[in-house]
């Protein structure tokens, strides 16, 4: 047993009187509370939140049937969630029967990297020719000058290969991943906040909001970008949840069988083998390869992961934390993040490293061997040089994208979804594409990438509760939230200049659904309040979920293109940046 000296807690031999500083007793009135009594095996690994007595009452359950059915809601809830979002997102999937917006990019390269491992120079006016010959289209020669890497498109791809070059072909990988990111994010949430509910809360809100379905409907880059992000927040959770739990369970118990905090273990203990932090280096590099701005979550996430480790051996009892997280934990959580993601990243262009390098491969796959002759670095293989010199031009590319584009808008805009993106319009006559033949006026038919109006507007509420709650409460889980919507959002503000646009921020949508699960979780009220408290709440939840779920479902045909009469469509134009 670990001697008295050797821990932090002085509760061993007497109770001690523990008074916070004087500034934190001022900041009470702003909302301050101190650290939760509760020992620190608890602490370190909080329990899931357990239903109500009444529940089973309510259902008329034995209390046996009951502990069944709260093991199985764990997965049965998500997957309910999931199997809702994923016929949301299925439905008609191939329509509208077009190219829309910039899958006249990105749908082509994908075909055309499935057949020769590098994109080609497609003629402008193709598209109608893809959508009549399908698969049996004819392949340009010459490669082309593309500016993002090529996991996205390889994934898109995936579609065409096994549902051929067509609409629907080109879309169905993007609405898999966005049915598999409502998955996650209810498991995701589950293990955030200790509550299946709230879990499925936010992936449920993840389901109807509007931004997020109409990009897994699409074959863009940026809902791929946001599933792997998802998924290496994910990895790190549990990564979370592991290395507290083996500090926990190195601690020593008292007397009294309650665990102690140990200066000696929580300093030295070496955390030993943690494949999900690899993992979500996998999932980084992925997401970097699909779009470089994974590259700021990759930052971000490394930072956020060793303050979580600094946050747990603070709890089990080091003397100094942030010196034995630099001791012991820095190093290898770099290794497992940076290194991996770069060597995933580089992976990733194994098709255009494998072509010809005699200006018949890639674009730029011959540079080493032409232009790029002489130097000091001649050393290094061909290929790489050849790869540096393209991201290097393609970085000069990003930097200086300053066309103007009527959909463009400024970051400032967008958590109010300020100036929406429309990926698709056209004015169908009365009996015709599905517009009511005793239609008075035309119809019109669009696909608007616009977030839900109502859950938008509550995030923005929702962004602020959670950094009342991270710093005044110290919630790591309002820190994590906070942390997934900086790495996506704040960057953009670095290029006013640069054309950009508001489906960029579909990256955060998921933090936006955690941050109003939690802010819903508020409005229910702690664990302990009063009946009328809980009531009170609940109804308040409740007509908030309600009306963003109506709100979703009024703006669905704008969301599916389905032909409305024009009244209708201005009708839903609330603002009028959204035409």
């Amino acid at each position: 047993m670990t001697s008295t000296a050797s821990s932090t807690d002085t509760r061993q031999d007497q109770p001690a009187a523990q008074h916070p500083p004087a500034w934190r007793h001022r900041l009470r009135r702003f909302g301050w509370t101190p650290r939760p009594g509760a020992d620190v095996r608890t602490r370190l690994v909080p329990p899931y939140a357990e239903p109500s007595p009444r529940l089973a009452v309510v259902l008329g359950l034995p209390a046996s049937a009951m502990d069944r059915l709260t093991r199985w809601s764990a997965w049965l809830g998500p997957l309910v969630v999931a199997l809702f979002a994923g016929v949301l997102r299925f439905w008609q999937l191939g329509s509208p029967k077009a190219v829309i917006f910039d899958e006249t990019y990105y749908a082509k390269d994908a075909w055309a990297l499935l057949q020769r491992g590098y994109e080609l120079e497609w003629p402008k006016d193709i598209n109608d020719d893809v959508l009549r010959e399908g698969s049996a289209i004819a392949l340009p020669e010459a490669a082309s000058y593309v500016v993002h890497p090529p996991v996205g498109k390889y994934l898109i791809g995936l579609g065409e290969w096994m549902f051929g070059f067509t609409p629907f072909g080109w879309r169905f990988v993007t609405a898999v991943l966005g049915t598999l990111s409502v998955l996650m994010l209810c498991r995701i949430g589950r293990r955030l906040f200790r509550s299946t509910f709230l879990g499925c809360l936010a992936g449920a809100l993840l389901a109807i909001d509007g931004l997020h379905f109409v990009m897994s409907r699409t074959a863009l880059l940026d809902l791929i970008v946001m599933f792997f992000v998802l998924a290496a927040f994910g990895c790190l959770l549990i990564d979370r949840d592991r290395a507290r739990a083996r500090l926990a369970t190195a601690l020593p118990a008292g007397p009294d069988g309650v665990p102690r905090p140990d200066a000696s273990i929580a300093d030295t203990l070496r955390l030993g083998w943690r494949p999900w932090r690899i993992a979500a280096g996998v999932s980084l590099g992925l997401a970097s390869a699909t779009k470089w701005n994974g590259l700021y979550f990759l930052a971000a996430f490394a930072l956020m992961a060793v303050l979580w480790d600094v946050g747990a051996r603070r709890v089990a009892g080091a003397r100094l934390p942030y010196l034995s997280v630099l001791k012991r934990d820095v190093f290898p959580a770099f290794l497992a993040t940076v290194p991996v993601a770069l060597v995933t990243y580089v992976l990733t262009w194994t098709g255009w490293i494998l072509s010809p390098s005699n200006g018949k491969g890639g674009y730029f796959r011959d540079w080493a061997a032409t232009s790029g002759q002489g130097g000091s670095w001649t050393w290094l293989p061909d290929w790489l040089r050849s790869m540096w010199h393209y991201e290097a031009v393609v970085l000069d590319f990003h930097k200086g994208l300053s066309s103007p584009h009527q959909y463009e808008s400024n970051p400032w805009s967008w958590l109010v979804a300020g100036r929406p993106v429309s990926y698709f319009y056209e004015s169908p006559a009365p009996g015709k594409d599905g517009c009511p033949a005793d239609t008075v006026d035309k119809c019109a038919r669009e696909v608007l990438a616009l977030g839900t109006p109502l859950l938008w507007w509550a995030a923005c509420f929702a962004i602020l509760y959670a950094l009342w709650r991270w710093l005044l409460r110290r919630d790591w889980r309002a820190g994590a939230v906070l942390c997934g919507i900086a790495a996506g959002y704040l960057p953009w503000f670095l290029y006013q200049e640069r054309t950009i646009f508001y489906f960029y921020a579909v990256v955060f949508v998921p933090f936006l659904c955690l941050a109003v699960a939690m802010l819903v979780g508020a409005l229910l009220g702690p664990k302990g309040s009063s009946e009328l408290r809980r009531t009170v709440g609940a109804a308040g939840a409740g007509v908030l979920i309600l009306l963003i779920a109506w709100n979703f479902v009024y703006f669905w045909p704008i969301y599916t293109g389905q032909a409305i009469p024009i009244d209708s469509w201005r009708a839903r134009m609330w603002l009028d940046t959204w035409i």
